[in-house]
């Protein structure tokens, strides 16, 4: 008997870190490079939005839900802001994962044009949330949407345009 293991959809991505201490920096590079299978070596350039932390970005390819175990190898850390994507493929959705100490972790379900899809139960949540008078629609709405995590990284994204950008590639 033969079996047959699925093949391994490869998807690609980028991973922004904001802003980190310089002492986390090895750290997220060793986190990383774990989940990708391959050593990073990111240049880390010093970050103007927050002193004495350091930003960088790695463009990576690697398996479908790579973007899924970066942001849970990397979302315990305090001190520590970033967002890492991951590209639509033709059998799966992309993704969004955004981070700050502040607010914890974002996920948002990518669409193949680069909307994000917010699922059906959590659109009723947020209008039975607004009809308690709890908050306004608007206000879930923004959350369900990334909102709070883009204001708060907006200046640090400003802060690296520029910066220069690294390709990883996973073992597979």
């Amino acid at each position: 008997m033969t079996v047959r293991i699925a093949d391994r959809t490869a998807s690609r991505g980028v991973l922004f870190v904001h802003s980190a201490p310089s002492a986390l920096c090895p750290h997220i590079e060793w986190a990383v490079g774990g989940v990708l299978g391959v050593p990073t070596n990111p240049t880390w350039t010093p970050q103007p939005a927050q002193s004495g932390t350091y930003r960088a970005e790695l463009s990576w390819s690697g398996l479908v839900g790579s973007a899924a175990a970066i942001a849970s190898a990397l979302r315990g850390w305090n001190h520590l802001r970033f967002e890492v994507t991951e590209e639509p493929t033709a059998s799966t959705e992309g993704a969004r994962y955004s981070f700050t100490p502040d607010l914890g972790l974002f996920h948002a379900v990518v669409g193949m044009h680069g909307d994000i899809m917010i699922p059906e139960d959590r659109l009723k949540a947020a209008v039975v949330k607004s009809a308690l008078g709890d908050t306004t629609i608007n206000v879930e709405i923004d959350k369900l949407l990334g909102k709070p995590w883009d204001d708060e990284l907006e200046t640090f994204r400003h802060a690296g345009e520029g910066a220069p950008v690294r390709w990883l590639h996973q073992v597979v």
